[in-house]
């Protein structure tokens, strides 16, 4: 499992320098964020075994708060996670994850993926248009 996960971080690593955009790095950033928020279930039954936590509902929560750190769209992870699962029951630890993975990015002053992204694409193209005029 620790291979899977590095090497799902290593394929969004490599989709974002070439800057792929759209589904390139959104899947992928649900099954990462899923498996790590597993992991740390996994490590807090290790630490905690007498307080009967379930992991179960950890990559729920990781998918959206993950996403929502990356891509600051908390509703439409929110909103893919409840209809992947039918299940309304983790929509609070949901929302409290989306605000503590918006909270973090915004205090350190980090744009969105997409807007970098954009950023870096119109910058090329717009150096593609000024090549040709300066020759």
């Amino acid at each position: 499992m620790p291979f899977l996960f590095i090497l799902r971080l290593g394929l969004i690593t490599g989709s974002y320098s070439v800057g792929a955009l759209g589904e390139l790095l959104f899947a992928p950033l649900l099954a990462l964020g899923a498996a790590l928020a597993l992991w740390m279930g996994k490590l807090r039954v290790l630490v905690l075994p007498t307080m009967g936590i379930q992991p179960v509902g950890f990559p729920l929560v990781g998918m959206v708060a993950l996403s929502a750190g990356i891509v600051r769209a908390p509703v439409t992870g929110i909103v893919l996670v409840t209809e992947m699962t039918a299940n309304v029951d983790m929509l609070l630890p949901m929302i409290v994850a989306c605000f503590a993975a918006m909270l973090v990015p915004a205090f350190f002053g980090d744009v969105p993926i997409y807007d970098a992204l954009g950023a870096r694409f119109f910058a090329h193209e717009h150096e593609q248009t000024e090549k040709p005029a300066e020759s």
